[in-house]
């Protein structure tokens, strides 16, 4: 059995965000078994696993990501929405914009220290559509 569920996230600012708790109640009650397909309709933010404890992780992936995508780079042409937009759609090629989870005993088979995180690269981004499929 296959279920597709639209979500609508609200907007974040910019940086790394866990979401998990925010999918698993919009996403209701789960499976048995299965698996979750997590996908994002954006191409200037991703969507990725990670450390779900220690705040200051968001922050280094903030900061690194930053780092290793600067604005206003010489070498961008596609400027046209301003500073972020280019690092923005580099960044979500790097990060991705799709997950899939096992569901197991009615759970995210997450590790103990994993969370799922939106990874907003835009100053600005707004309101953001994830399409979740349960296949069960």
């Amino acid at each position: 059995m296959v279920k597709n569920i639209p979500l609508i996230l609200p907007p974040f600012p910019r940086g790394f965000h866990l979401i998990t708790a925010l999918i698993t109640n919009k996403i209701g009650i789960l499976p048995e078994n299965g698996l979750l397909q997590l996908f994002l309709q954006h191409t200037s933010a991703g969507i990725t696993i990670n450390e779900n404890a220690d705040p200051t992780v968001r922050y280094d992936l903030e900061m690194y990501f930053n780092r290793l995508v600067l604005e206003r780079d010489s070498l961008f042409t596609h400027i046209y929405e301003g500073d972020d937009d280019m690092p923005s759609h580099i960044k979500t090629a790097l990060t991705g914009n799709c997950l899939s989870i096992p569901i197991m005993n009615r759970k995210l088979s997450l590790g103990t220290w994993q969370g799922i995180y939106l990874c907003e690269f835009r100053n600005h981004g707004g309101e953001r559509r994830i399409i979740a499929t349960i296949i069960s």
